[in-house]
């Protein structure tokens, strides 16, 4: 698969991955004059070593740990650990070919461990059709902070009978558990004292990893997703303080993606390849077509932006024949879109913003998108558009901080050059 440029489209970064790399490679500069800090040696030997060989207090304990989760192999049947989990059996490997046809099947998946030694489980619910066809994964919860997603996919399961469908819809509603249960963004990791991790950076993830996050990804792709998955979609909002309209994220130069991008009645399509780490470039990266959709604002129920979604994951089902009916409304339908790139306008100053645009609003250069304001009134900034476009996200708490992005303007870009980043 030919490689693919860099891009924060799911608004969900603070920082550009370009400057951290230089920042990387500063610190090792600085610190190899006066020798390198030891949790930055730490993690840089986890990482080039192996956990199985950092972290063993023994070769015995090792091969154990390795024998345990082999961080490249695919799940080869379904694994029941023999728990259950309010009437619901816990495995830690599934193939949905072992399940009953022409039922909907509710199951615990066990992910990472605990500080504690107990695990996290996420919720699998498992639409195994009659008759055999594609499997598709929807996936939902990689962010905490995200509810309307969660929401989508628990709609679309909802609709499914079995008994008439043809292949199986597996979906995976709340990823990242411990930030759900703080409806925070990211992962409150404890490895080395308190460190929020996020789980959308992690993708594939590694089961011998050096934090909870990456093992948890690599059980959940190497023992869940990628072993069930013809197709996939995770599913996302906008993050706390930055809401985002109705659209779409994929690269449109892949048949199927763009196929399936098509049938959805939002209107905008951001047709780009995101950087690596994301859910959905993972299973790209392995063959498996995919995409993220956003669905508006974090922390919320948008019900009538959930229904597109809905509306537009059954005609995706059907695309592939999974269930029978005739299509819904799609992109077409809608006046759709399409960009391939995104101007941020990121705050000068501090103060109270007041957007002069809404979401889905068309600018044009020089157009004064928003203006800021201190405590006394004054007016301490105006902020205008770079490019023609629509408008895609903005900040929703009104109070800003210099470097917060207010405004992200999707575009096109007559030529995409190199690796574009953009700060969340």
């Amino acid at each position: 698969m030919k490689s693919r440029g860099v891009l924060a489209t799911d608004v969900h970064a603070i920082v550009l991955m370009q400057f951290f790399k230089s920042q990387r490679a500063s610190i090792m500069s600085d610190k190899s004059k006066t020798g390198i800090d030891r949790r930055d040696l730490l993690i840089a030997s986890i990482a080039t070593v192996g956990a199985s060989a950092a972290l063993a207090v023994s070769a015995r304990t090792a091969s154990a740990q390795e024998a345990a989760a082999p961080a490249a192999r695919a799940a080869s049947g379904t694994v029941y650990t023999g728990d259950v989990i309010d009437g619901k059996k816990v495995v830690s490997a599934l193939d949905v070919d072992d399940l009953e046809p022409g039922q909907k099947h509710l199951l615990y998946f066990q992910g990472a461990q605990m500080p504690t030694g107990q695990h996290w489980h996420v919720s699998v619910t498992v639409a195994k059709g009659a008759k055999p066809g594609k499997r598709g994964v929807l996936t939902s919860g990689v962010h905490g902070d995200e509810m309307s997603n969660i929401h989508t996919v628990q709609t679309v399961m909802n609709q499914l009978d079995p008994a008439q469908m043809s292949g199986t819809v597996m979906a995976v509603t709340d990823v990242a558990r411990p930030a759900i249960e703080g409806m925070q963004r990211r992962w409150p990791n404890q490895g080395r004292g308190i460190d929020l991790i996020d789980m959308n950076r992690e993708w594939p993830g590694n089961e011998n990893g050096a934090t909870a996050p990456s093992r948890h990804a690599g059980l959940l792709f190497n023992r869940l997703l990628r072993p069930n998955a013809d197709f996939a979609i995770d599913f996302h909002t906008g993050t706390t303080g930055f809401e985002v309209t109705a659209f779409n994220i994929g690269g449109m130069d892949v048949p199927e993606v763009k196929a399936m991008l098509e049938l959805y009645p939002v209107g905008q399509i951001f047709d780009n390849h995101v950087y690596p780490g994301v859910l959905h470039n993972a299973f790209m990266d392995v063959g498996i077509p995919s995409f993220t959709p956003e669905i508006g604002a974090a922390r919320v129920l948008d019900l009538e932006m959930i229904a597109l979604f809905v509306e537009g994951t059954m005609n995706v089902l059907k695309h592939y024949g999974i269930v029978a009916g005739a299509m819904g409304r799609t992109a077409k339908d809608v006046n759709v879109f399409i960009g391939n790139s995104a101007f941020p306008i990121l705050a000068t100053q501090g103060g109270l913003v007041e957007h002069l645009v809404k979401l889905n609003d068309k600018v044009e250069p020089g157009q004064k998108v928003a203006i800021q304001r201190n405590s006394f009134g004054e007016v301490v900034a105006e902020y205008t558009s770079g490019v023609a476009g629509e408008v895609t996200g903005q900040r929703s708490d009104a109070m800003s901080e210099p470097g917060n992005p207010l405004v992200f303007i999707l575009f096109h870009k007559a030529a995409l050059e190199g690796v574009e980043s953009y700060p969340e």
